[in-house]
């Protein structure tokens, strides 16, 4: 079976070129699970029930989620009431779940798992133990795995691949926005990539529009975050597994420009 993972959509740019081209993917890859990141999905900070809503209506079987999940307060009740869209499971408290299992297109039953990492990120539990306790959770005829894992240093998702190969079939790490060139699989057998990268627009610096940066930097005084709207770009991963046993086959990023 094959799982499509779309990295970050940020802002309207992201949602756009989402919903242009997630159903040609789809059918084109002939993917059975559709997975995405849309914490920045509401103009780059958080997601609102509106926006969840529409997202999964284009095709997208869970959304996944990060830090800024909190952005927006209607989000907090829309949480227990779609299981769907997740929040970093090792949050120790709060609306919502980090982990799904869902049927596949193919009717095959998969787990989806949202975490969150502790460098430079607000204070959680640890997400390596978190991740023991979920995959310990589960029924072991889920043999099909996916883990987001929502950090910001590159190390700490190496470390977290490395402590799941084997025992999930993919681990993509997100809230960079930058895609990383290291897809491969583990010797375990997990897919594995440390940024799938934005889907949104990359005229920007990690999807803010770019003067305010410059300015932030040049000046070293706070600045109104806004959303950038130009160069669109869908990053995303698509994962073949064998759905009898749980590995990796293949794995490789797809990407589509936009304008």
């Amino acid at each position: 079976m094959k799982i499509l993972f779309i990295g970050d959509i940020f802002g309207s740019p992201g949602r756009r070129i989402v919903a242009d081209h997630v159903e040609d993917i789809v059918r084109a890859n002939e993917i059975d699970l559709a997975i995405a990141n849309g914490e920045n999905a509401a103009g780059g900070f958080g997601i609102t029930p509106a926006i969840a809503e529409d997202l999964l209506k284009l095709g997208i079987d869970v959304l996944t989620t990060g830090n800024h999940i909190w952005d927006k307060r209607e989000i907090y009740d829309y949480l227990d009431r779609q299981p769907r869209l997740l929040r970093p499971a090792n949050y120790p408290q709060g609306p919502g779940q980090g982990m799904v299992t869902v049927k596949a297109r193919n009717g095959v039953e998969c787990a989806v798992i949202n975490l969150q990492g502790r460098t430079y990120m607000p204070s959680t539990e640890c997400p390596f133990r978190k991740a023991d306790a979920l995959l310990s959770q589960l029924n072991p005829e889920v043999k099909v795995r996916f883990v987001d894992f929502h950090a910001e240093v590159t190390s700490e998702k190496m470390a977290m691949g490395w402590h799941l190969d084997g025992r999930v079939s993919a681990m993509v790490g997100t809230h960079t926005h930058i895609p990383t060139a290291d897809t491969r699989i583990l010797p375990g057998g997990t897919a594995y990539q440390t940024d799938c990268g934005m889907t949104g627009p990359y005229h920007s610096v990690i999807g803010v529009e770019t003067e305010l940066i410059l300015q932030r930097f040049l000046s070293g005084m706070p600045v109104r975050m806004e959303a950038a709207k130009k160069s669109a770009e869908l990053h995303s991963v698509i994962v073949d597994v064998d759905e009898e046993t749980g590995r990796a086959r293949a794995v490789r990023r797809h990407t589509i420009n936009g304008d």
